[in-house]
């Protein structure tokens, strides 16, 4: 089931809306009439996409964007607005938007923005996903397993690993069959895997 919530002070557009999302089947609709009324709200609520009106009394599309942030990819938002030009687009767009749609809008192009937004939302997630996985391995790595693991990243064979590390080559093999029994890989290029994504090291 994918969520959606409109947050729009405008009566008329928020039940437009909600009559023309509701043809979609396994959507559930939230509407809120101001972006103070979802962000009172926002701790409790599903991930999903947002359909955000800029321009509306208490926080605007911009402040409720903002305040988002720190849920990183829960949300996907959409800005709709009545006034839209260049500089607002471009503000909501460096404030997390992932489009922008100007009132009135047309009711297919806004439907293929909403899949569009779902998919990209689920993408998302799916990346979101696989990084907490890997980081959950990372940190079961001990500081000595992941020195090695990072001279591994970096290109070097066990002997130069044990010569930087002032340990002797057999007991890097026993860190690094350690290291990879952790991570649950098979090679050395799985490992990698599981280290860039979880964010250890910048993926060249």
């Amino acid at each position: 089931m994918r969520t959606i919530y409109i947050v729009d002070d405008d009566d008329p557009v928020r039940a437009s809306l909600q009559s023309l999302l509701s043809v979609r089947k396994n959507l559930l609709i939230r509407s809120f009439r101001s972006g103070d009324a979802f962000l009172e709200q926002v701790e409790e609520l599903d991930p999903g996409v947002l359909l955000l009106d800029f321009n509306m009394p208490g926080s605007n599309g911009l402040d409720v964007l903002r305040a988002l942030r720190p849920y990183g990819s829960r949300f996907v938002a959409i800005i709709l607005t009545g006034q839209g030009n260049i500089e607002m687009a471009v503000q909501a767009m460096k404030a997390g938007a992932m489009d922008f749609l100007e009132k009135p809008y047309d009711p297919g192009v806004l439907l293929q923005l909403v899949e569009s937004a779902f998919l990209h939302h689920e993408q998302q997630c799916a990346v979101s996903g696989r990084a907490d996985r890997a980081a959950a391995r990372i940190a079961m790595l001990s500081p000595r397993e992941c020195d090695v693991l990072k001279g591994l990243i970096e290109g070097r064979s066990n002997k130069v690993i044990a010569f930087e590390l002032d340990l002797s080559p057999r007991t890097v093999e026993i860190y690094r069959a350690n290291l990879m029994q952790k991570l649950e890989v098979r090679s050395l290029s799985e490992a990698l895997r599981v280290a860039f994504a979880a964010g250890m090291f910048p993926d060249p």
